[in-house]
């Protein structure tokens, strides 16, 4: 990315926090501006969330349409950087899906959790929150000028901290300490920068937003790893082989030419503004 493209390091910062505030502050529109009653069930709650959220994006998408200093102003080339695509589909879903599941079912995460109207909700909201922190995000860095390493370490300081409201949620309504809904809330924190850091990378070595979504899903659906529990000799020798499977393969299988067509012309493997 050349960093004279028109848009700025600061302005590019600056839309991403706003875009992270956004997210998080719309969720309590319904009560504290709308005036609506509190929801009557979690149901509803989820349900009023994931509305809120998908506001929350699409605003996001038009923002970053505004601020972008693109070539085109076509819808699908739009959604090219974006990251929406319907090339090399297969291979955006399969292969980040298999090397992000080695890692999770060897974590400790063997047993599926049973699925509900609530599981599905939350199968949902990873969509909203990787097209505002991942979609619209990356490309305003990566036209900011910011190098590639940069975006991906600070694109996840902005999504954990997104993640901060929940602070409030634990300590006020579930009447947890203060130390212990800090502690919770840290290791949800570490927990959302290094996944962050891995659907950065995900984006911007695919270029296909659809990557760190299943990733982002799948994770989702099988919860934290179990990391502090009892293995037996095999499981933690088959804990071992996928951390080392996982570590060797995290570049081989996402390199953008498996992807895309054409990466030789551009350093970032997007060309959102070369």
């Amino acid at each position: 990315m050349e960093p004279e493209t028109g848009l700025s390091k600061p302005v590019a910062v600056v839309a991403c926090a706003t875009m992270a505030f956004l997210y998080v502050a719309i969720l309590y529109a319904p009560t504290l501006i709308l005036r609506l009653p509190a929801p009557s069930s979690i149901k509803e709650f989820m349900i009023r969330r994931f509305i809120c959220a998908a506001i929350s994006s699409f605003i996001s998408l038009v923002l970053c349409a505004f601020l972008l200093p693109l070539r085109k102003r076509e819808a699908t080339y739009l959604l090219g950087v974006y990251g929406i695509r319907l090339d090399h589909f297969w291979q955006a879903v399969v292969f980040p899906l298999s090397l992000t599941s080695l890692i999770t079912f060897l974590l400790g995460c063997l047993q599926l959790p049973p699925m509900s109207w609530l599981g599905v909700i939350m199968l949902w909201l990873p969509l909203t929150e990787e097209l505002v922190f991942r979609a619209c995000m990356i490309p305003l860095l990566l036209c900011g000028g910011f190098e590639i390493y940069v975006v991906i370490l600070l694109c996840p300081i902005l999504f954990s901290l997104a993640h901060l409201n929940h602070w409030m949620e634990i300590y006020g309504r579930q009447n947890y300490s203060l130390l212990k809904a800090f502690m919770v809330v840290g290791l949800q924190l570490g927990y959302t920068v290094i996944f962050g850091s891995y659907a950065s990378f995900l984006f911007i070595r695919t270029g296909h937003l659809v990557a760190p979504i299943v990733a982002h899903i799948f994770c989702n659906f099988m919860g934290l790893p179990m990391l502090f529990v009892r293995r037996t000799g095999m499981v933690s020798l088959a804990f071992i082989a996928g951390a080392v499977a996982f570590i060797c393969l995290l570049c081989p299988i996402s390199q953008p030419h498996l992807y895309n067509d054409g990466t030789d012309d551009c350093e970032c493997w997007h060309g959102y503004c070369s």
